[in-house]
């Protein structure tokens, strides 16, 4: 994922909303997620400028380690957002099955599909913009 220079950088994440009404994050490489830099993340996503819900493609594929905390609060059950749908980026088959084992767990409140390839994932998420 190519990341632009107004892209806004966080603890863990470079977050920014693309041309094509999709937001993006990208984890920096190597990097372990807990609650609190899942929670500045969700600020900033929070914070695009939108009148309306839209969807978000993820790469997760740097990541290193995501708390049980972190996992919970991107589900986006029980709180508010601004995201309609997620399309997360891995990299590996192990990924593959570690994703699919947390999406099964804690069952976010949007659609959320995992995906290898960006220009599917984008493709998909086109279905969810208003």
């Amino acid at each position: 994922m190519q990341i632009p220079k107004d892209a806004i950088e966080v603890k863990g994440y470079f977050t920014w909303m693309g041309n094509d009404g999709i937001a993006r994050t990208c984890v920096k490489s190597g990097i372990d997620i807990t609650l609190e830099i899942a929670q500045e993340n969700s600020k900033v996503v929070n914070e695009l400028i939108c009148e309306k819900k839209f969807p978000m493609l993820i790469d997760s594929r740097g990541i290193k380690s995501m708390s049980y905390e972190a996992r919970h609060h991107f589900s986006v059950r029980g709180r508010d957002t601004k995201t309609c749908a997620f399309a997360i980026l891995i990299g590996s088959t192990l990924s593959r099955v570690l994703g699919n084992f947390y999406l099964g767990i804690n069952k976010p409140a949007v659609p959320t599909k995992l995906f290898d390839n960006e220009e599917e994932a984008t493709q998909w998420l086109k279905q969810f913009l208003n």
